[in-house]
């Protein structure tokens, strides 16, 4: 029998539960439940379920604590970030960053502060 590949990528519902974790830091399934703005009301039997997915995954990894298990995530949000964007960049703009860059300019309502940050961080990468 074949090894099930292990997704790059989260679900919707991941990355809510992902994304309060990352907030938190670690935490248990109660603790990730009672940030309910960034997970939305579900109950705790469904987040415990999909907290062990994640770490079936390799997202995040658990360690017992008295009864507990305290969740930690094992990807950091900014290396995500950059795994989603390699993705996005990939599979909707043919691995061409600068199709994706250019479509973001040109559909998004960019302040001429938000254009100088980019401008200054494009002018740090060239100057390395």
């Amino acid at each position: 029998m074949r090894k099930k590949k292990t997704p790059d990528l989260l679900t919707s519902v991941e990355l809510e539960l992902m994304t309060t974790l990352w907030l938190l830091g670690k935490g248990t399934v109660r603790d990730v439940v009672d940030h309910e703005s960034n997970v939305g009301n579900r109950a705790y039997t469904s987040v415990a379920t999909v907290m062990k997915i994640l770490e079936q995954k390799g997202f995040v990894s658990s360690e017992k604590q008295d009864r507990w298990l305290v969740y930690r995530p094992s990807v950091s949000k900014s290396d995500y970030q950059l795994r989603s964007l390699k993705d996005i960049s990939r599979t909707l703009f043919e691995s061409t960053p600068s199709a994706l860059v250019a479509r973001l300019v040109d559909d998004e309502d960019l302040t001429d502060e938000m254009i100088e940050d980019i401008r200054a961080m494009l002018d740090a990468r060239t100057a390395k």
